[in-house]
């Protein structure tokens, strides 16, 4: 067993780095069992052989890399938002996102209601609802913000995987009927219109140096700040103000350099590591129970969709890429974009970085819902 830091932060790097190492050769299991799933259970397992020891001096390393690390990242992905393209999308595109983003809210109140879950579990769901509606970045986000504990963010993660991977296959299986299901809900699909919206992605120089060196001034500029502010824990001030400094930022040329998602990654990457090696499940049998509510989850936001659909006349394409945009993100909505005609990969990429900004937010709403219930 190792009690020096510097071997706990080795430990943690090389098993971000393998793993997205292995992710990038683009090997089909990764098809199934997300990178970031992979690095969380790893990280879990090497820390339940004892490889380091839990002494004060490892604690403080994760500490100062958890704190540190969070609102740098949140703030180079929040450099991709782009609200002109976003708007530029047209009513049917808009009224889909954000019917997707209010359905899974309601949706989330409701199942935790019928299962009759404690307080003290509305963590794990308020942690699931910020990914469901944003992405691991926002899982993260809402989970420290919120002081929930490793283990808890932990079932999130596992109930996103597997749900997430069962709505992907259907979304994909759905794109054969979506002529029939235009009839039904009396839509005009004009994806012609749709391809003239170009993709999000910066298309500047690469400059790391300084992509860095800017979020980590972010990082200690957002944690001086906080300290100055009562009333409101710092943590969640942090988070706060580090998604607003990286929506300015997206204003400004650093939205133009190319790189801030790589780097945004790479720091995800290390924080799902640092909290799996801390990670320490209670009532695993439990596990089934949240998994099936995820499960309960997505079933009635879909039937929420097909309502919204019918009313306001909407197309298959829309409701699914935006109800994936919010439950999968940058990973998988483009591709099911694409799956319905090329030239749309743009409209998925578009909806999916927009869940950077409201994803956090979201998700805080809903973990103020569940502890009202």
């Amino acid at each position: 067993m190792q009690n020096s830091s510097i071997i706990y932060l080795l430990s943690i790097s090389f098993i971000a780095l393998v793993v997205m190492w292995l992710e990038q050769r683009r090997y089909k299991f990764f098809s199934y069992l997300p990178g970031i799933v992979v690095v969380y259970a790893t990280s879990m397992l090497v820390a339940q052989f004892a490889l380091w020891n839990q002494n004060s001096e490892v604690t403080q390393t994760y500490k100062l890399l958890k704190s540190n690390l969070l609102p740098a990242m949140l703030f180079l992905m929040l450099l991709s938002v782009n609200f002109r393209s976003f708007i530029s999308m047209g009513r049917s595109l808009l009224i889909s996102y954000f019917s997707a983003f209010i359905s899974l809210i309601i949706s989330f109140v409701v199942i935790f209601y019928l299962f009759g879950f404690s307080v003290d579990e509305s963590g794990i769901f308020a942690t699931l609802s910020g990914s469901w509606m944003g992405g691991t970045a926002n899982m993260l986000a809402v989970g420290s913000a919120l002081h929930v504990s490793e283990g808890q963010i932990g079932y999130a993660m596992i109930i996103d995987s597997v749900n997430y991977t069962f709505w992907v296959m259907a979304l994909l299986g759905l794109v054969a009927v979506a002529p029939a299901f235009n009839r039904w809900s009396g839509a005009k699909s004009s994806y012609e219109a749709f391809s003239t919206i170009g993709c999000s992605c910066n298309i500047g120089a690469k400059r790391y140096w300084l992509l860095v060196s800017v979020s980590i001034f972010i990082s200690l500029l957002c944690q001086t700040v906080a300290s100055f502010i009562s009333g409101i824990s710092h943590t969640t001030l942090v988070v706060l103000i580090a998604t607003f400094l990286g929506l300015l930022g997206s204003k400004t040329a650093l939205s133009k350099i190319n790189g801030s998602q790589e780097i945004a990654n790479t720091m995800l990457y290390l924080l799902v590591a640092l909290i799996g090696s801390r990670a320490n499940f209670q009532n695993a049998d439990t596990l089934m129970t949240y998994i099936f509510a995820g499960t309960a989850i997505l079933i009635l936001h879909a039937l929420s969709m097909v309502v919204v659909a019918k009313i306001f006349r909407l197309d298959l394409f829309s409701i699914a890429v935006a109800s994936l945009a919010n439950i999968g993100g940058i990973a998988s909505a483009p591709l099911l974009a694409g799956a319905y005609k090329r030239s749309l990969v743009g409209i998925g990429v578009i909806m999916a970085v927009m869940g950077y900004l409201f994803g956090t937010f979201g998700g805080l709403f809903v973990s103020y819902l569940l502890k009202l219930m």
